[in-house]
Formats: C-alpha cells, sequence, structure tokens
C-alpha cells in the first residue's frame, strides 16, 4: 500500500513500533512516527494534518482472547477517537476489516455486504467488534470499511506454506469433499483499498475486495503445480484427524511464545466448506476489478519465492 500510494504522488506518514520490520518501505520517502495505537499522544501526531488514514494495523495470531481484543478491537477504537478528536475533518478513514469477521459462506452462494455477522473464531469476533466500532462512528467520520478474503502474493509469509508444501509434492485436502475460497493477489487488493479511499460514493459504506470468482482447491492445486512443474500428491486429511493435530499443536504452544501454526482456532476456519464472497457492490461502485489473475499472480508469488530462497 505504502509503495502504491508513494507512487501515486502520496506524501506518507507511517506509524511504526520498534519491532516494526522496514524493509520493504525503507527506501520510500516516509515520515515515520514511532509508537503504537495505544499511546494518545503517538496518535494525535499520526492523524493531525492528513488526509487520508489507512488503518491496516491489526493481530492475525495470537494466544489468548484479551490479545486479540487489545491488538484489533482497542487499536481500532483508539485510533478512531484520536481521528475524532484531532482529525475530525479527514477526507477519508479506510478501516481495513476481513471476511472472518463475517464468517464462513455456503457452499452454492457467496457471502456480501447484506450477510449478517457470524464470526467463528476469536480473531473474526474481534475484527467485527472492531467494524462495530466504525459504525458507530459512521456519523462523524467519513469511514469506508474493506473486507480481503484470503490475501497471497510477494512477501507474504502465511500463505508461502500453501506453495512451500505443494513444492515438496504434497496438497493436503482438508476434509473428503472439495472446498472453495475467494482470494485476493496483494496488488488487486491494494488497488481496491485506495479505490475505496478516493471514490466520493464510499463514505459510509462496506466492500469485499476479492478475486471476482472463487475456487476450488483442487483447481489452486492444479494451477500451482503445472506452474512448479510438479506432481503433487493430494493427501485427504479427515476433519477428526485435524481436530487432533490442532489439539496437540494447541498444548505444545503452551509452552512457547508464540502462538501454534495450527491451533484449535485455525481447525474451525480450515473445516468450512467455503469462504467465499461476492465483489458486485466494488464492481458497481468503486469500479473495482482485479488487476491480476489467479495463474498469473501464482506464477508471480512462486517466481519471488525462488528469488528469496524461500523455495528451492
Amino acid at each position: 500500500l505504502a509503495e502504491t500510494l508513494n507512487a501515486k504522488g502520496y506524501s506518507l506518514r507511517c506509524l511504526i513500533r520498534k519491532t516494526s520490520s522496514l524493509e520493504w518501505i525503507k527506501h520510500l520517502p516516509i515520515e515515520y512516527i514511532h509508537g503504537d495505537l495505544f499511546d494518545e499522544q503517538t496518535l494525535e501526531h499520526c492523524v493531525a494534518n492528513v488526509d487520508y488514514i489507512y488503518h491496516l494495523a491489526g493481530i492475525t495470531k495470537a494466544k489468548t482472547k484479551e490479545e486479540y481484543y487489545r491488538g484489533n478491537h482497542l487499536a481500532t477504537k483508539n485510533l478512531l477517537n484520536a481521528a475524532l478528536k484531532h482529525n475530525p475533518g479527514v477526507q477519508r478513514f479506510i478501516h481495513v476489516s476481513s471476511q472472518a469477521a463475517v464468517g464462513p459462506s455456503p457452499r452454492d452462494k457467496s457471502i456480501d455486504e447484506t450477510t449478517p455477522f457470524h464470526p467463528l473464531t476469536t480473531y473474526g469476533i474481534s475484527k467485527m467488534e472492531a467494524e462495530k466500532e466504525c459504525l458507530k462512528m459512521m456519523d462523524k467520520l467519513p469511514i469506508t470499511i474493506t473486507r480481503p478474503p484470503a490475501v497471497y502474493g510477494p512477501r507474504d509469509k502465511d500463505v508461502f506454506e500453501f506453495f512451500n508444501t505443494m513444492n515438496k509434492g504434497l496438497q493436503p485436502m482438508i476434509g473428503f469433499h472439495e472446498k472453495y475460497v475467494s482470494l485476493v493477489h496483494v496488488r488487486s487488493l491494494v488497488e481496491g483499498i485506495i479505490l475505496a479511499g478516493e471514490h466520493p460514493r464510499s463514505a459510509g459504506q462496506t466492500y469485499f475486495i476479492s478475486s471476482e470468482r472463487y475456487y476450488g482447491w483442487k483447481e489452486i492445486g492444479d494451477i500451482t503445480a503445472r506452474i512448479m512443474q510438479k506432481k503433487a500428491l493430494r493427501v485427504k486429511i479427515p476433519h477428526w484427524a485435524v481436530f487432533v493435530i490442532g489439539t496437540f499443536a494447541e498444548l505444545f504452544s503452551r509452552f512457547s511464545p508464540k502462538p501454534a501454526l495450527l491451533n484449535l482456532e485455525k481447525v474451525k476456519d480450515i473445516i468450512q466448506e467455503a469462504w467465499t464472497c461476492d465483489v458486485t457492490k466494488a464492481k458497481n461502485e468503486l469500479g473495482y476489478k482485479e488487476t491480476i489473475s489467479l495463474e498469473a499472480g501464482i506464477r508471480e508469488t512462486v517466481q519471488w519465492y525462488k528469488e528469496q530462497g524461500w523455495l528451492k
């Protein structure tokens, strides 16, 4: 997002922590504010005299409910209050949420912006509560909410595990029936977020920013295997086995400072039949469209992982 906004001619100010990695943005002309979303003085410096506030900060992995609440719900509430107090004339506050805030979809019907909240996990609940803070403020600030599904592309570390497993010749399939997902390449997502921020009709609105159609994991696996020139063995893992693995992983994580990659919360997500969303509203109101196809996006991502030495 920072790279694209800079290329469009915007002057940027970013809130960073002492532990923030600046590897991909250190070459950009950015004003850095060191601090966090829980210090009012820091937040005042962040939001004062800016035209747009893009709120992407959040936490996707945690060991406790309190961490999710603090990193997603409370952090959003604090930033909204700071904007209202120190920059009530801001042109737009763009909140980047998640499909997890709403929940999974039925197999045969994608969710859209009219679907009621039904989050599955503590993470999803914390993102829902953050959205509700935005909704409370919509009569006081010009707020736009965007909801991406699973994001992939160069530099991503979470979805990398899928590519790494495929590179080893395996594609784990959860359950015995096909599962479906919406995906979004990081470049398409960034363009969608900026469209949502700049469009005059988007204030007070919520948009899913995603692929224009959904995909089955078999199709995703076939495309990836073809690009990697690998023959991937599909291994079907029953739901009960995933629960067992998640239980043990969560148990062992109690002795580690980091949360488990797979825990019972994550299991709730991956056993669902579908996580698909409809982008019709974003297409009709914002003129949104994917900037890169799934095959081209996977090819670019795999090539980047290889160039970085992540994939051998």
